[in-house]
C-alpha cells in the first residue's frame, strides 16, 4: 500500500517561483565573480602588457621657472658636430685668474720695417717740439655703433653715404694687410717708439671691427694686445719702452687709448684676454693723477709750474679718457679730469681767427702759419660735448678757410688732415661734404702697392716713420663708418 502526497496547485507556482529565483540569483552571482577576477587579473597583468616610454625632464637649478618640467622630445635626426672655431678664436686665452706670467702667442717670422725720424723731436728726444706729434682718434662707442664698421654691406654704404670713394674699403683692406705683414715677430710694430706704434696698429684693426675674433686678421690684432698687456704688466701700467724720454707721454696716452678700445670690444663680445682690464685700469689711473694743474699734459709728466704742456699731447690723452669712459671700468675722478682738461682745450684757441694754438692760444704748431692744432682743438671740445659750441662753429670755419692739402707738397700734414677728417666728419652738414670734396682723393692714389704710403711732402711731425703715417691714412679713411654726423659722444 502506497501512499501518495499531492501540493496544491498554488503551492507548485511558489516552488517554480523559488527555483527561477535562485536560478537567477546564481548566474548574477557567477557573472560578479567573473567579473572580479577579470578585474584582479587585469590589475596585475595588464602594466606587464604595455608600459609607457617615460619622458625625460630636465630642471633648470637657480631660475625663477623652476616649478615648470620641460619635456624633451626624442628626434631620430644626427647633429653635426660643430665645426672647428677660426684660427685666431683658439688664440684668445680665456682665464679670469691675473696672472704676472707673460701670455704667449704664437710667433710669426717677418721683416722688421725700417723706421726714419725727421729733424725735429717728433717720435725722437720729445714728440712735438718742431711739430704736432701724433694724431687722433675718436672711435665710437661700441654699443652704439659698432655695427656700421662690423657689416662689409654697412660700411660700403655708409662710404657712400658719406660721399666717399668707391675705392675706400679696398685701400683700407691693403693697408691693413700691410700692417699684419709688417708686424713684429713678438707682436709688436715698429722699430722705436713700440708701444705707440702698436697703439696705432691695433686701433686702425678695432676702426674697421677686426678683433680677436676676425678671421683675416684676429690673430694679428690680439697678438699686438697681449703685447701691449704684458709691457703694462711689467710696467706698473705704464705703456712705454723708454720712460727716461720726455715725450713717453705721447707713447702711453696712444696706447692707452688702444687699451681702452680693445677692452670695450673684447667686453662686448665676451673675449678674455688675461690682465687687460688691470692694466688698461691702471693705465687710465696714470693719467688722471698725473694731468697738471692746468688741465693739459706735458713732457715727461712733469707737474711743475715751469713745465711744457700742450695741446699735442693733451688731445692724445683726451682721446684716451673719452674710450675709457666706454670701458665699464669705475675709474675715480675721470669726470672732473676730464672736464679740466676740454677747459684746457678751449683756452688754447685764438679769440681772433678761431684757429688753436700749440701750447698757448697764439702759436701754431711748428714753423708754419697755419694752426694744424685747430682739428684737435675741435675734436677735443666735441668729444667733451661742445660740439655745438662757438668755440666749434670758429674752428671749423678756420679749417675751412685756411686748410690746404697735397699729399706731394708741402701742404700735406697727415697729422692735422686726421684731425680735421674726424671734427669736420662730426659737424656734418655742408661743413663736411665741402671738406671731403677737398680730401676724399687725396690718400688713395699713393698709396703704394704694398699697401702702405710713402712719405708726403711734408715730412714733419714724425711722418717718416712706419706704421705711424699709414695708420694715420688708414685711420683718415676709415673715419666714413667710424663715426655718426653730429654725434660726439659716439
Amino acid at each position: 500500500m502506497s501512499i501518495h502526497a499531492h501540493l496544491s496547485e498554488e503551492a507548485q507556482k511558489r516552488l517554480a517561483a523559488q527555483k527561477r529565483t535562485s536560478t537567477i540569483s546564481s548566474i548574477v552571482v557567477a557573472i560578479m565573480v567573473i567579473v572580479l577576477i577579470a578585474l584582479v587579473l587585469g590589475f596585475f597583468l595588464i602594466p606587464n602588457i604595455s608600459k609607457e616610454v617615460p619622458a625625460i625632464v630636465t630642471y633648470k637649478s637657480n631660475s625663477i621657472d623652476d616649478d615648470q618640467v620641460q619635456e624633451k622630445k626624442v628626434q631620430n635626426q644626427i647633429q653635426r658636430k660643430p665645426s672647428a672655431p677660426p684660427n685666431s678664436q683658439v688664440k684668445v686665452i680665456a682665464s679670469t685668474t691675473p696672472s704676472q706670467t707673460s701670455i704667449p702667442v704664437p710667433e710669426v717670422e717677418v721683416t722688421s720695417p725700417v723706421a726714419e725720424f725727421g729733424d725735429g723731436d717728433d717720435f725722437g728726444s720729445g714728440w712735438g717740439t718742431a711739430g704736432d706729434g701724433l694724431g687722433g682718434g675718436g672711435f665710437a662707442s661700441i654699443p652704439a655703433t659698432m655695427r656700421k664698421r662690423c657689416s662689409k654691406a654697412d660700411r660700403m654704404a655708409r662710404v657712400q653715404e658719406m660721399g666717399g670713394l668707391p675705392e675706400t674699403e679696398e685701400t683700407v683692406e691693403k693697408g691693413l694687410e700691410w700692417l699684419k705683414a709688417t708686424q713684429n715677430a713678438d707682436g709688436s710694430w715698429g722699430s722705436n717708439n713700440k708701444a705707440a706704434m702698436t697703439g696705432f696698429a691695433i686701433l686702425a684693426y678695432l676702426g674697421r671691427c677686426e678683433t680677436p675674433q676676425s678671421e683675416k686678421y684676429g690673430e694679428s690684432c690680439l697678438k699686438g694686445i697681449v703685447w701691449l698687456v704684458n709691457l703694462g704688466m711689467g710696467n706698473e701700467g705704464k705703456l712705454s719702452q723708454s720712460l727716461g724720454n720726455k715725450s713717453w707721454p705721447y707713447e702711453h696716452s696712444i696706447a692707452t687709448y688702444a687699451m681702452c678700445e680693445a677692452t670695450t670690444f673684447c667686453k662686448q663680445l665676451s673675449i678674455n684676454v688675461p690682465n687687460l682690464p688691470e692694466v688698461t685700469t691702471k693705465a687710465v689711473d696714470f693719467i688722471i693723477a698725473n694731468q697738471h694743474e692746468n688741465g693739459g699734459w706735458g713732457y715727461s709728466y712733469d707737474l711743475s709750474s715751469k713745465s711744457h704742456v700742450d695741446l699735442s699731447v693733451t688731445a692724445w690723452h683726451i682721446q684716451a679718457l673719452k674710450a675709457a669712459m666706454h670701458t665699464g671700468i669705475k675709474f675715480n675722478g675721470i669726470t672732473t679730469c676730464k672736464r679740466d682738461a676740454i677747459e684746457y682745450a678751449e683756452r688754447m684757441q685764438n679769440s681772433g681767427h678761431g684757429g688753436f694754438g700749440y701750447s698757448n692760444p697764439n702759436s701754431p704748431a711748428g714753423k708754419k702759419e697755419y694752426f694744424s692744432m685747430t682739428g684737435g682743438g675741435v675734436l677735443s671740445l666735441q668729444m667733451g660735448g661742445k660740439e655745438n659750441s662757438s668755440a666749434v662753429r670758429n674752428g671749423v670755419s678756420y679749417i675751412m678757410d685756411n686748410m690746404k692739402f697735397d699729399f706731394k707738397s708741402e701742404n700735406s700734414d697727415l697729422y692735422a688732415l686726421y684731425y680735421e677728417a674726424q671734427a669736420l666728419m662730426i659737424r656734418g652738414g655742408r661743413d663736411w661734404q665741402e671738406f671731403n670734396d677737398r680730401i676724399k682723393g687725396s690718400l688713395i692714389p699713393h698709396q703704394n702697392a704694398d699697401g702702405s704710403w710713402p712719405a708726403p711732402g711734408d715730412a714733419s711731425h714724425g711722418t717718416t716713420q712706419e706704421p705711424y703715417r699709414s695708420c694715420l691714412c688708414i685711420l683718415t679713411l676709415e673715419v666714413y663708418y667710424r663715426f655718426l654726423p653730429g654725434t660726439a659722444a659716439n
